[in-house]
């Protein structure tokens, strides 16, 4: 399996984490790209599996030296991809899936449209959109799950809105209507870039 840089973005809801833990189970070859981020950790999140967990002056001594593969400041808080475990993870000959925003995949998409057409990360790219049915079944979703107040569910509705309107810019796209249909159709689509199938 040739090695691939995998970004996989989705408004919340829309079933990306458990199609992209479903990926790891499967694919051994594949690793996640845990980010950084300043703020603290929630609930049972653990350094170095969720995220890792940077103080904001380490977080900038990072951006100063041009560390990132892509960052952005959320709701107060530093995020970033640092680019020297995706470098190790390609020199050992593994994959790996990063999930980040629209706005860190469109970072990531620019940075690997620079490098040069025979570089592994330009020729292993891939960023798949993963999208709800219709904003009315994402709106459910997020109300069934029971997590989030309605100001919560609310802002992420009004996020959702915008990031599907960003699809377009993503190679390819799934709609994950039915959730085996949606993972077969991302193995197909991993599975055809890497030279399993083709």
């Amino acid at each position: 399996m040739k090695p691939l840089l995998i970004v996989i973005s989705a408004p919340s809801g829309a079933g990306k984490t458990t199609l992209c833990d479903r990926l790891l189970q499967v694919y051994p070859e594949i690793t996640y790209s845990v980010s950084c981020t300043t703020r603290a950790p929630r609930g049972m999140e653990e350094d170095g599996v969720d995220y890792h967990f940077l103080d904001a002056a380490n977080f900038e001594e990072h951006l100063k030296a041009g560390h990132f593969l892509e960052h952005a400041k959320v709701h107060g808080f530093y995020y970033g991809t640092l680019m020297a475990p995706i470098l190790s993870a390609f020199a050992e000959g593994q994959s790996v899936l990063m999930d980040i925003d629209v706005a860190g995949a469109a970072q990531v998409r620019s940075y690997v449209s620079s490098l040069p057409e025979t570089d592994v990360m330009r020729q292993g790219f891939l960023d798949i959109f993963i999208s709800p049915p219709s904003l009315e079944v994402l709106q459910q979703r997020l109300e069934d799950r029971g997590e989030d107040d309605e100001p919560t569910i609310a802002r992420r509705m009004k996020n959702a809105s915008a990031e599907m309107a960003r699809a377009g810019e993503f190679r390819f796209q799934v709609v994950n209507d039915d959730l085996e249909i949606a993972y077969r159709e991302l193995c197909a689509m991993i599975e055809h870039a890497s030279g399993l199938h083709s």
